[in-house]
């Protein structure tokens, strides 16, 4: 799913940030926060989450290495991508120490590096560490949580809903599987394996108690609803 996908961009490069950021909007279908110093990408990742950040190296004031290790130490767990104008091996080294995910030199093709940012989200969305944006919420697969943020108050109260084993399965799976509607026997293989004992029933109603936990009004579900011969996980 590329909808609600936040990047957050921390380079003083004007020209080239804006150029990144257009590309991410309207072609991505992204969310793109842009800021030119370290201190600013560092407040916007501890105020917010990104599912990747774009850090230039070369940054004024903190340099970009530095601000990966913070990010990384304050809990930052999504895909950090450096850019930088050198491509030597002992500053590569020194980026993926600090926590980097991967290095792209400049100058750079656009287009090879939206298809790094396309993996990066995808291989990380895959992880156990993800947080994954499905309407109001932030999904944790691995912690098996859901959060929610009650933007109705100042303070943003954040509400943690816990699923088990088995319902955060079948979110993650109909999650990864986008808009497509997912078919009750292709869930139940993947949830359950290869086990006689288990129904359609079984899954109707691991769908049913999740609805409870997410759904505002669950007997007109608008998030996992219920298509012809399966579910469609709408974000």
């Amino acid at each position: 799913m590329s909808d609600g996908k936040r990047i957050l961009v921390i380079d003083d490069d004007q020209i080239l940030t804006d150029l990144l950021c257009e590309q991410l909007t309207t072609t991505e279908g992204f969310q793109c926060v842009c800021t030119q110093t370290g201190e600013e990408g560092l407040e916007h990742a501890k105020n917010g989450y990104f599912d990747l950040v774009l850090l230039d190296v070369e940054l004024p004031g903190m340099g970009g290495r530095e601000v990966c290790r913070l990010l990384r130490a304050n809990g930052l767990v999504a895909p950090i991508v450096m850019l930088t104008v050198s491509d030597s091996e002992v500053d590569t080294i020194r980026g993926l120490n600090a926590g980097a995910t991967d290095y792209v030199t400049k100058p750079f093709k656009l287009g090879v590096l939206m298809a790094r940012i396309r993996a990066h989200i995808r291989q990380f969305e895959q992880s156990d560490d993800a947080m994954l944006g499905i309407g109001r919420y932030r999904f944790q697969p691995g912690a098996k949580i859901l959060i929610a943020e009650d933007e109705t108050t100042a303070s943003a109260r954040k509400e943690k809903i816990r699923l088990t084993d088995k319902e955060a399965q079948i979110l993650k799976f109909l999650y990864l599987h986008g808009d497509r509607v997912v078919g009750r026997d292709e869930l139940l293989d993947e949830v359950w394996g290869y086990n006689a004992g288990v129904t359609t029933h079984t899954l109707e109603t691991h769908v049913y108690r999740l609805r409870q936990k997410m759904e505002a009004d669950p007997s007109h579900a608008k998030m996992l609803v219920t298509e012809p011969g399966g579910y469609r996980l709408v974000p």
